[in-house]
This record gives structure tokens, sequence and C-alpha cells, in this order.
């Protein structure tokens, strides 16, 4: 039975504009927020209970990443939207998990979304939708569900000579992102994995039942990573040109380090996008080649027993005056002649290298 899809827009219909609906699969019962709060010569992590909690980091000379986990908690994200002065369709989109990758420029703050791309236990490719505000002093992230690719960013935070706790929130927005985006190298580095198995089965011969459904999944696994990849290259570009002075002149760099690799990452999703297209002209030419040769040897078989069943017909007809009927070597003659024909066209064929 086919897999009933989900419509997520379906949610949306008789909403006012900015209507704040999670449109996720991923409810939790428990809202998560996680805080540092840092300088040059110290770091507070902070489990916050309540999002009221959160509300105090926002004007304070040190730099605070927020993050939260739980977009089903429309209220509390809410809440801490208005606190931050965020526009309602900022928020909404925040809970809204089916945007395409993008950023908003506004006066005070910036707002981006990005997609999550990771592999689970059975390799079955996962994407979830990140949201993040860059403002004066924080980054806001807001997460569907607890589990990230994060940790190297909270290991370097405690490293008090490192930059991240020399340099301002727009250096945060910067290793937040470029961890995503290394993380998309892994997942890269996985699906090449799997195009190059598939490729070498199809090569080998060893192709098996359901490796035409292989084929289709990794297509739809590697238009997934595409449509999560090529946007970013658009917000990097516009967050280089940005004159807002939330990014600042030395943070520039870093941004153009990562478009580098958006770059990289996208010539690579192309090459394996013309593979696939590639296999799957691979396979149909190895189903067709197969049916061929089944068809091929069924022809020579029917080739074969045309004659024979021509004399067979002939001496199997019920009339009294067949000579041959009442000859006493009849029997053994014609099994000599089908033996011969028989020998004579298999001769015949392997001399045209037809079998």
């Amino acid at each position: 039975m086919a897999k009933k899809r989900t419509n997520k827009y379906k949610k949306h219909i008789k909403q006012s504009p900015g209507s704040i609906i999670y449109t996720g699969e991923n409810p939790t019962d428990q809202l998560f927020i996680n805080v540092y709060d840092y300088g040059p010569d110290f770091i507070n992590k902070f489990e916050l209970k309540s999002v009221k909690d959160s509300f105090n980091f926002k004007n304070t000379k040190s730099v605070s990443w927020i993050n939260l986990n739980g977009l089903n908690h429309i209220q509390e994200i809410e809440s801490l939207g208005k606190h931050y002065n965020l526009h309602p369709l900022v928020i909404a989109d925040i809970a809204n998990t089916s945007q395409r990758p993008k950023i908003d420029v506004y006066d005070d703050y910036i707002f981006i979304i990005l997609k999550m791309l990771y592999y689970d236990e059975n390799e079955n490719i996962k994407i979830e939708q990140i949201s993040f505000i860059l403002g004066t002093n924080y980054v806001l992230t807001f997460q569907e569900v607890e589990g990230d690719v994060f940790d190297n960013v909270r290991e370097r935070l405690h490293v008090s000579s490192g930059r991240l706790r020399t340099h301002e929130a727009d250096y945060l927005l910067y290793a937040l992102i470029d961890a995503i985006v290394d993380h998309y190298y892994i997942v890269n580095e996985t699906m090449g994995n799997k195009v190059e198995d598939l490729e070498d089965l199809l090569f080998n011969g060893e192709s098996t039942d359901d490796l035409g459904l292989q084929v289709l999944k990794l297509k739809k696994e590697v238009l997934k990573v595409r449509r999560a990849i090529f946007p970013i290259r658009e917000i990097i570009g516009r967050l280089e040109k940005n004159e807002n002075t939330l990014i600042k002149p030395n943070s520039v760099q870093y941004y153009g380090d990562i478009s580098d690799h958006i770059i990289q990452l996208s010539d690579s999703i192309e090459i394996y996008r013309e593979m696939i297209w590639s296999l799957m002209d691979m396979y149909m030419t190895t189903i067709n080649n197969k049916m061929n040769e089944v068809m091929k040897v069924l022809t020579i078989m029917s080739t074969i027993f045309i004659p024979l069943t021509f004399i067979a017909g002939i001496y199997g007809m019920n009339f009294d005056n067949i000579p041959e009927l009442h000859y006493k070597y009849s029997y053994y003659i014609l099994w000599g002649v089908m033996i011969i024909i028989f020998f004579g066209m298999m001769y015949y064929f392997k001399k045209k290298k037809w079998i």
C-alpha cells in the first residue's frame, strides 16, 4: 500500500496572514532552552525552565546564544519574539518547518533559515529546519527537536583563547552556520559512497530486484540535499554584501569561506545528480538487455522446433496412404533427420554468433 502523504499547507487554509502554525511532524512535550552567555574572560551556561528567563540576555554587554528546542510551543515562541521585537511574519516562518532556506534583513536583526542534514542509523536522510536571529549581542536559534551539529561550537566556547570568546555575535552566527555546512560534507560523502556502490553493482552485473527502488530513493535524497544547499549561496552572498552594522567588516571574509564551501558542495551535488541520471539509464539498459537475452533464447528455441514440429505434424496425420508410415525403419530415420536438423541449426547459429 502506498504511503499516505500529508499536506503541511492545509493547516494554513482559512488562517489570517502571519498566523503562527507549527507544520512539523516532531512535536515535543517539553520546551528546552539552553543559553551560553560569554565574554573574553568568562562563560556561563544556563538551562532555562521558562522562556521569560531568557529576556534578561537582550541588553547585556556579553554575547548570548539562546537555543530553543520545540517549535510546537507556539505561545512561548511568540512571547520570546515579542520581547526581541521580531516581526510576526518572522515568528510564523520559524514555526513553519517547510520554509525554503532564506534570509531577511531588518534594521536591528537578521533572520536566517537553514536546513540541518544528517543520516540516521539506517542511513535515511533527515532534514531539520533551524532558524537564526542575529541581534547586536545575541544569537537566537530555534530547533524542532533536541540534537544538532553544534557540539564542536559548544566545545570551542569553553576555550578562552579561541576566536569565539573574543569576537562578537556575528562571529558566533558564522561558527553555527559553518558547523551546519561542515556536516553537509559528511552527508555529501555518504551520498557519494551510495552512488558509487550502486554504480559498481550495475557495472559488475550484480543488480538485485530492488536496485531500481534504491536508485529512485537516492535520486530523492540528492534532490532534497540540493534544495537545502543551493539557496545558501544567495544567503551568504547577501551577508557578504550587507551594509548592516550587525555584520562586522572583519567577519565578512569568514562568510566568504562558507561561500567557497557551498560552491564546492553544489558542484559535487550536481555531479551526483548527473551520475544518478546515468545510473537510471544504465539500469533501464540492463533491464532491456536482460529482456533481450530472454527473448533471444526463446526465439532460438522456437526457430529450432519449427521444422521439427513441421515434420512431426506431417507424420502425425491420420491418412492411410503415407508411404513412409509402413516402412520398418521409418521411426529411426525420422529421429535421425530431426537430430541432424537440430545440430545443423545449432551449428549455424553458433557460426553466426547468435548464441
